[in-house]
């Protein structure tokens, strides 16, 4: 985690213990700069990928054919909003299958593009 930059200032600050205050200031500015980068390019994008997620899952409708974590594909037939459950058809011996929102991977087929 540590850059080298880091362990030159340290270096520096243990060989030079005049330079003091101004060494010190240095370093934390270096770790400030360090947590900025890491939340713009680590912790940033997966909050915008959840937010993208959670969309998907909240615009679900009935006819929509989906994919779930498990590898499972299915059309949704029915959605249940206060256990946050869907039930999807599996196959065409008609199979049921309940599941959570969450389980939701991607949509493949939107209700609306499969009638045309």
């Amino acid at each position: 985690m540590f850059s080298p930059f880091l362990l030159a200032e340290a270096a520096d600050a243990a060989a030079n213990p005049a330079a003091g205050p101004a060494s010190s200031i240095s370093m934390i500015i270096m770790i400030v700069v360090m947590l900025a980068v890491m939340y713009f390019f680590m912790i940033r994008p997966q909050k915008k990928q959840e937010r993208e997620t959670n969309a998907m899952r909240n615009a679900l409708k009935v006819g929509d054919e989906i994919t779930t974590i498990g590898g499972v594909i299915g059309a949704i037939i029915s959605i249940h909003e206060e256990s946050q459950t869907l039930v999807i058809e599996t196959t065409r011996d008609r199979t049921k299958i309940r599941i959570h929102k969450w389980a939701v991977r991607q949509v493949d087929v939107h209700a609306e593009d499969a009638q045309k």
